[in-house]
């Protein structure tokens, strides 16, 4: 056994759901029962603060990195309606879950229908990367105390991973971070029933992600196998579920939403040198993962086994958005490695060996102090500096630019107008296949890649005449037919 078990006499051990607690665990030392109740809440509260601000300033100022919020509002929007996730950026008629299958960004349907916006996802995203500091703060100060734990929750809400994230518009892996958090909290606690509950609707947040159910599930079968058989039973079954789940997902649910063409990210994998491929890039982030974050000690808690699939999925790719740390991709590994750090550090405090136990000791206060060094750095430096809180004058042109496309109108965008468009307008990909022939083409032309616009307008649609109907801060509005 490793990890918290291994620290203490199987008669002091852990005991599970079925155990002598109705929580599942035994009575905690007493400088964990001191722990206060609310300082999990506060440091979620301020975090939510600062991912609010972040991103939704980011998005008032115009600067969305990708098309990936317009998609998201697309199919949310078509929720909060009652009608098929179809994401027209994705190809006119598109249904969404045949290209990722994510059904539980439906759960923002009502607040999308009381607040028809982008900005809604984003604050959405905020609050749950920041409930996820709850279970995070609250585990690590149950094993370790007040001060430790809280160190562990603010490095978890500063790491670098969740402010990435953030930095990047709006993402489904936002529901898994919460759920992956609470579960290992669980697991932690010894309420195995809980965290196998946390881990199974995993399998709805993203095709992937049922492995990593599986792995949580493996997780528990590891912490309950000397304490509750039943526990362990009920973890392989969950493992086994995760498992095909994913199976199933990939072979046929997502073809049978997309036609049967296949699930399009098979050819993401594999190939380009294989796994050795740009070892360089993936060896750094792997040490990014590690060593700022658990200066290397989350190795010893099995709960690490959990941050497995994501990694192993990355990795194995050759399309290099997903081997460095930028983007979204390492958010769901954060909780793990905080955990795992958390769990570690109270093996490591009895340990046989006095450097081990010194060393564990600092460790969370490292942590902490690692991700408040990095932050300048990172996305969150942002909110020290004054232009992230004005909107310039070209911003407030090009907005009075795309007002004067109706409600309800088709309109072929690039990444610029996108997220100012899809609340209202049928949106459309520049780069997409085009039976459909949009009333407006928008684009941010501020670097000319397109070019004379007429031009490349027709280009887009032979023989239709498009002409400008205004420019404003680079960007180009072109309306069908002559203007007068």
């Amino acid at each position: 056994m490793s990890g918290v078990l291994l620290a203490l006499p199987d008669t002091a051990a852990r005991t599970g759901g079925e155990g002598p607690r109705a929580d599942g665990g035994r009575a905690a030392p007493p400088h964990i029962r001191s722990r206060p109740a609310a300082d999990p809440y506060l440091l979620a509260a301020a975090l939510f603060a600062a991912y609010t601000t972040l991103s939704v300033l980011r998005y008032r100022r115009m600067e969305t990195r990708s098309w990936d919020l317009g998609i998201f509002e697309q199919v949310v929007r078509a929720y909060a309606h009652l009608q098929a996730p179809v994401a027209d950026l994705k190809g006119p008629g598109a249904n969404v879950l045949g290209d990722h299958f994510s059904p539980v960004t439906a759960l923002l349907a009502p607040a999308y229908r009381l607040f028809p916006t982008p900005v809604t996802l984003l604050v959405a995203q905020a609050a749950l990367f920041a409930l996820a500091a709850i279970p995070v703060t609250r585990a690590a100060a149950r094993l370790l105390g007040r001060g430790p734990g809280l160190a562990i929750g603010a490095a978890f809400g500063l790491s670098w991973g969740i402010q990435r994230a953030v930095d990047f518009d709006f993402h489904e892996i936002c529901f898994a971070v919460p759920l992956i958090a609470f579960g290992l909290e669980a697991v932690v606690r010894g309420r195995w029933r809980a965290a196998l509950l946390y881990a199974l609707p995993l399998t709805l947040v993203k095709e992937d992600l049922g492995l990593t159910t599986a792995a949580l599930a493996v997780v528990v079968a590891v912490r309950a196998r000397r304490t509750s058989p039943g526990a362990v039973r009920r973890a392989m079954l969950v493992a086994a579920f995760g498992t095909v789940a994913t199976l199933i997902t990939l072979t046929v649910v997502i073809p049978a939403f997309n036609s049967g063409v296949g699930y399009d990210y098979w050819s993401k994998m594999g190939g380009g040198g294989g796994p050795l491929a740009a070892w360089d890039v993936k060896v750094r982030t792997l040490l990014w993962t590690l060593v700022p974050t658990t200066g290397l000690l989350a190795l010893r808690s099995p709960l690490l086994l959990v941050a497995l699939p994501t990694l192993g999925w990355r990795f194995l790719s050759f399309d290099d958005h997903y081997w460095s740390t930028d983007w979204h991709y390492s958010a769901v590994l954060m909780p793990v490695l905080a955990l795992a750090l958390a769990d570690a550090v109270a093996t490591a405090r009895t340990s046989p060996r006095p450097w081990l136990r010194s060393y564990a000791r600092a460790l969370p206060a490292c942590a902490a102090a690692a991700a408040l060094a990095l932050t300048p750095s990172l996305p969150l430096a942002a909110l020290t500096e004054h232009d992230t809180y004005r909107k310039s004058p070209q911003v407030a042109a090009v907005e009075g630019l795309l007002a004067r496309i109706p409600d309800g109108a088709t309109v072929e965008a690039d990444i610029g107008p996108i997220a100012r468009l899809t609340s209202r307008c049928r949106v459309f990909w520049v780069g997409a296949a085009r039976p459909v022939l949009p009333r407006y083409i928008a684009i941010d032309n501020s670097d000319g890649w397109a070019g004379d616009p007429v031009q490349y307008a027709t280009t887009l649609h032979p023989g239709a005449v498009y002409t400008v109907t205004g420019v404003a801060g680079g960007y180009v509005l072109l309306e069908l037919g002559p203007h007068p």
